[in-house]
């Protein structure tokens, strides 16, 4: 069933989503009344906002995937990442201080270090804890919660325990390579793409240059159809909830944190500007269920979900996405208790 989504769907939803691009330019109404004027001028808006502020961390993600390609080789990947679990770990967690990428540009990142000879339990740990534990989503942070500063440290404090966790279990009990077995034709390809990387060495500036955009290019057209797929759902789901439906879970002591961790990945927002959208609920909601939402979305969002599936297997994105959820849930819950 998956592969008959993603081999016919992909097609179909990209035929859609030149549809509605066009009704957007010429500024045409859909031709149907289930929807209205209000919901279509929203949808057309947060679909484009959703694209826009994904598409330049996928293309600085796929151009940092492509220098690593070209530049840095198996071996030194090897030798600069740490041996021993617990160290690989941290160095995982922290790398996101050096790289700060939003989850947008994360993933062909981290499937290429994968690849390279990066463990892949430190790859995903880098993965979660990335687009948080940033000196730029720290900055954001802080800022949108001005009166409550304790967010800012809670958020990267509980991001960093969780990815740290999540890559301790993952060495203990990962017994394979999660990545997704590579088609014959895509080893065919990627024989000849490192060759000619090889060659790019021997060829100087323009040959390095060319074997950049190639690689970059292939990365960016795999990860994008897969944004748009997300973003055209996030941005029809986002146009039909009703503000006020949200006050109707505020009180639920126990299912705020569940909602507002759904929320966070039905809204796919990037990690750079979340924090204002959820100080916009402050009012609303408690601490430990906008903790939850700022820490759930930036690791497992929608879109992001659409390009694992791309790069993983489905099982072990699925164990993935459970063992995240229940460890940001005790977390957001415990946090919450001790402050």
């Amino acid at each position: 069933m998956l592969k008959f989504l993603f081999r016919f769907g992909t097609p179909l939803l990209g035929v859609g989503c030149l549809i509605m691009l066009a009704l957007i330019v010429t500024n045409r109404e859909w031709p149907t009344e289930l929807l209205n004027a209000a919901n279509l001028q929203s949808f057309k808006i947060l679909f484009i906002s959703i694209i826009l502020e994904a598409f330049p961390f996928i293309l600085l993600g796929v151009l940092f995937s492509a220098l690593l390609q070209v530049f840095v080789t198996d071996e030194l990947i090897q030798k600069f990442t740490p041996k021993n679990p617990i160290a690989g770990v941290l160095f995982g967690a922290l790398l996101g201080i050096l790289f700060p990428l939003c989850e947008c540009g994360m993933i062909p990142v981290v499937r290429r270090l994968i690849r390279k000879g990066m463990p892949a339990y430190i790859g995903i740990v880098y993965l979660l804890a990335g687009p948080i534990v940033n000196p730029i989503v720290y900055a954001s942070t802080f800022t949108a919660f001005r009166t409550k500063p304790e967010m800012a440290y809670s958020r990267m404090g509980l991001a960093f325990a969780i990815a740290v966790i999540v890559g301790l279990l993952l060495y203990k009990f990962m017994k394979k390579s999660p990545l997704k077995a590579t088609p014959a034709l895509h080893m065919a390809h990627h024989g000849h793409s490192h060759s000619h990387d090889h060659g790019a060495h021997h060829k100087g500036f323009k040959g390095r240059v060319a074997s950049i955009l190639s690689h970059a290019s292939d990365e960016f057209f795999e990860m994008g159809k897969y944004l748009i797929f997300g973003a055209l759902l996030t941005a029809v789901i986002q146009s039909v909830i009703d503000r006020n439906t949200l006050a109707a879970f505020a009180d639920q002591p126990v299912f705020s944190y569940i909602f507002m961790m759904g929320f966070a990945f039905i809204l796919s927002i990037c990690s750079t500007s979340d924090a204002f959208i959820a100080s916009s609920f402050s009012g609303m909601f408690d601490f430990g269920p906008l903790l939850a939402f700022l820490v759930f979305g930036p690791m497992i969002d929608l879109k992001n979900t659409l390009m694992l599936l791309t790069t993983f297997r489905v099982k072990f994105v699925l164990i993935l996405i459970a063992l995240t959820a229940a460890l940001t849930f005790i977390g957001a819950v415990i946090t919450e208790a001790l402050l």
